[in-house]
């Protein structure tokens, strides 16, 4: 680390500071950064899907083929590279399987290459809650054998980052903090009345990471709300 403890405070403090303030931002035009939302377990406590094959955005699968290629989550990757390492933590936020994967595992997962000070830790847990379903929702899921994963298309540093940092003090952010916003399809799939069924959903969401030369490897900071991407 190259970077004093103190500098490594104040990087942290303006990091969720400045998440506030563009979340203010957002909310002035209808959009959300990262309150959690109750929405998923409402939705996906409702009925799995429909029997004419009509689907919901977060409900259990609707009558389509799924993806073969499909696989359970897998250890997050680090490295030095910011958009490999942001589309590594979006596949693996993304991916799970309700036949094989530990609910509890998922948010451990993606805790093993988190803020290794410990800072953002606190508000990254309630970050996933926006993310992973309920221990209620993921019973729920469990009864169609449900699996999810994410078609990564695009990794972008935001502009609305760019400008934020050329706002910030000098040193109120440690060297290799940004943001990149990912764009995708979350696929989920699994078994409606004995036959395959699947729906898919596009998605949306910005992820905060820190790398070098701050850290040999990069590290997860913080998550936006899936419809609240920074631009």
């Amino acid at each position: 680390m190259r970077n004093s403890l103190k500098t490594w405070v104040l990087a942290h403090r303006f990091l969720s500071v400045l998440i506030v303030m563009l979340a203010l931002v957002l909310v002035a035009v209808g959009l959300r950064l990262l309150t959690p939302s109750a929405a998923e377990d409402h939705r996906a406590a409702a009925s799995p899907a429909a029997p004419s094959g009509a689907s919901r955005e977060v409900d259990g699968p609707a009558h389509s083929a799924p993806d073969p290629t499909a696989v359970p989550s897998a250890p997050i990757r680090q490295t030095t590279d910011p958009d490999r390492f942001v589309r590594a933590v979006a596949e693996g936020l993304f991916a799970w399987d309700t036949t094989s994967t530990n609910l509890p595992g998922l948010t451990e997962q993606l805790l093993t290459v988190a803020d290794p000070t410990g800072e953002e830790i606190p508000g990254l847990l309630i970050d996933l809650r926006t993310y992973l379903p309920s221990p209620k929702v993921w019973t729920h899921l469990g009864q169609y054998r449900t699996r999810q994963w994410l078609e990564v298309t695009d990794v972008v540093e935001p502009a609305a980052w760019r400008e934020a940092l050329a706002q910030a003090p000098d040193g109120a952010v440690a060297e290799g903090t940004t943001a990149r916003t990912v764009t995708g399809v979350r696929h989920r799939a699994g078994t409606w009345d004995g036959e395959p069924a699947a729906v898919s959903s596009p998605v949306q969401f910005t992820v905060f990471v820190v790398c070098g030369p701050a850290y040999d490897q990069c590290h997860l900071l913080r998550l936006s709300a899936s419809d609240a991407a920074l631009h």
